[in-house]
């Protein structure tokens, strides 16, 4: 039987590795699908129920497995609907490969159905890698490439294979200088480490600061020892980025959670009243919620260069692996024996979490969204994997959820896009089968694409070694997070015809295609609707009724912003009697303790 170009193709990434192509067919790689059925099905392809959410499943699965993607849609329309998750794997640094088909070559110019410059398309978001083949001796070098420098550059890449290219015979490369084979498949990333000489200049301004902050990022998630172990040496506290809010618990007594619009106040206090900033594997652009420019000594860390020394005025820069410069620093760190701001960060953190207690028990109608948070925080198992969609959830998930060790979260933390909770909670099933997933999403992501792909739930679920996935949506028929934009950043009130949403049974669709659904309106029903979920032998859909008019007020916001933000933009909102009352109610929690 002739060996194709898709059968050698399909053959290379099983050296690699590769155990899942997430994907959705169409003719432009029936050459490829056709070659998958004569493999047995070997890597496993995932169908999803639209090519973005193969991208975000992708996604979902190079982040939390840390192993390269890969995911495959046909030409034009079907390649094109990779982009939003590619451009998510291409902002938070995730490496995915992309194979696309294309229309047949000979047809190639002629304007002919679905034709689409994919070259061009995908020449931004690919831009580390992206290639077309011609011919078949191209391969597994194109393959090849695109794999290692996805994993090289942490990048999306994407190779591009004609429709009748696909079905074409195969011809190894030749022993030519044009033409040359490429090595087996294998990839060891570098361990780099920055000069002696500038990791003892970073000890120096370390064992100068009296009052140390550590801000983390997703690249330091090798490094948590390490992080903690500076921690306890300089008496620092430590606060997260949100790609890092799971490479720290929040156990730990120093770390005060996530930092920024959607962060904590005692992170907020730490960034306020620090000396000394140390900077580890995070990119983290908003530089209010950093120390005030001259405040701070400041020293970065990070592997990749290009993203050093741009947020921050830092004094050291030591590009480097985090967990290997640290561990070259740490002999060089004195003992700092004053702990008088250990013991205040401490005491902020501890407030807080009271904070957080008392606010997700204001009253609200019908549900505090924050209570839907706090009430898994004692209940989540120590293996459970997270994820979160943009919007409210995003807020809460960064603020009111208590990482403890052993949980793994993520969310789009650059590009924020909308949509990727649910998919991202499919790929990281099948990245770690045996673990529960618990994916929160809110009512405008849900019928985005939430509801499609709880289909593709459904499909799979019987798959995994632990079939728990709980899917806990925000109910509130409202555009939330941008509700609240328009008031505090737009200065105008909610415009209802682009802000509410259609009612959904969200739980009712779930019982409907084959899935538990479980609905929640009462508070009390909150903690016992998460016990059935997290016990129950399969997938489930929480549907839980949300009051949109909780405020997600920033940390730093005093009483007074407050005060002055609801006479200045909600003046004719059709929610303001009980967004002043509740959003009073909320702050009040954390001044009147302060």
């Amino acid at each position: 039987m002739t060996r194709t170009v898709a059968d050698h193709l399909l053959e290379r990434l099983r050296e690699w590795g590769v155990e899942y192509l997430f994907g959705y067919p169409g003719d432009g790689i029936n050459g490829i699908i056709a070659a998958l059925e004569r493999a047995d099905d070997n890597p496993k392809f995932i169908q999803s129920r639209h090519e973005e959410m193969s991208a975000f499943e992708a996604v979902g699965y190079a982040k939390l497995s840390g192993k390269p993607a890969v995911c495959m849609a046909t030409s034009g329309p079907g390649a094109i609907h990779l982009l939003n998750g590619l451009y998510d794997a291409k902002l938070d640094h995730v490496p995915v490969v992309a194979i696309v088909g294309q229309t047949a070559r000979s047809a190639m110019g002629g304007n002919y159905q679905q034709e689409v410059d994919l070259l061009s398309l995908f020449k931004d978001v690919a831009s580390e890698y992206v290639q077309m083949a011609t011919v078949p001796a191209q391969f597994p070098n194109l393959l090849d490439r695109a794999i290692r420098i996805a994993m090289d550059e942490r990048a999306p890449t994407a190779i591009i294979i004609p429709s009748d290219l696909q079905e074409v015979e195969y011809e190894p490369p030749a022993h030519a200088f044009k033409n040359v084979p490429s090595s087996a498949p294998g990839y060891t990333p570098p361990v780099t480490v920055a000069p002696p000489q500038e990791i003892e200049r970073a000890a120096e301004v370390l064992n100068a600061g009296e009052k140390v902050a550590i801000l983390i990022g997703q690249g330091a998630r090798s490094a948590a020892a390490e992080v903690h172990e500076v921690a306890e040496l300089t008496g620092a506290g430590v606060a997260k980025a949100l790609l890092g809010k799971d490479v720290l618990p929040d156990t730990l007594p120093y770390v005060t959670g996530s930092i920024g619009l959607l962060g904590t106040r005692p992170s907020w206090e730490l960034m306020r009243d620090c000396d000394t900033l140390l900077i580890v594997g995070s990119n983290f652009p908003y530089t209010q919620f950093l120390p005030e420019f001259g405040q701070a000594r400041a020293v970065q860390i990070d592997v990749d260069g290009k993203l050093i020394g741009m947020r921050y005025p830092t004094e050291v820069n030591l590009v480097g692996d985090a967990a290997e410069t640290l561990r070259q620093l740490i002999p060089l760190l004195k003992k700092n024996k004053n702990r008088s701001w250990r013991k205040k960060v401490e005491k902020n953190v501890e407030r807080w979490w009271g904070t957080v207690e008392r606010e997700a028990m204001v009253e609200a109608d019908p549900i505090n969204p924050m209570r839907l948070f706090y009430e898994l925080n004692d209940r989540l198992p120590k293996n459970a994997i997270l994820t979160a969609d943009s919007g409210s959830a995003a807020n809460w998930y960064a603020r009111d959820l208590r990482l403890p060790s052993g949980v793994r979260g993520t969310l789009s933390g650059t590009l924020a896009t909308m949509g990727p909770a649910v998919p991202y909670a499919i790929g990281a099933k099948f990245a770690h089968p045996d673990r529960p997933a618990i994916a929160f999403v809110g009512d405008g992501a849900m019928q985005m694409n939430g509801m499609a792909e709880l289909i593709t739930i459904r499909r799979y679920a019987d798959r995994w070694q632990d079939p728990r996935l709980i899917v806990a949506v925000l109910h509130n028929n409202d555009l939330n997070q941008v509700t609240w934009e328009l008031r505090a950043m737009g200065g105008a009130p909610k415009f209802e015809e682009s802000q509410v949403l259609p009612e959904v049974s969200y739980a009712g669709f779930a019982s409907m295609i084959g899935l538990e659904g479980i609905h929640v309106d009462k508070p009390d029903e909150i903690g016992p609707a998460w016990d059935r979920a997290l016990s129950a032998d399969g997938p489930v859909v929480l549907d839980v009724r949300c009051d949109p008019d909780i405020p997600p007020i920033p940390p730093h916001a005093e009483f007074s912003q407050i005060k002055d933000m609801t006479e200045a933009v909600l003046k004719g909102d059709p929610d303001r009697v009980g967004i002043v009352k509740k959003g009073i109610k909320t702050k009040m929690q954390e001044l009147i303790h302060r």
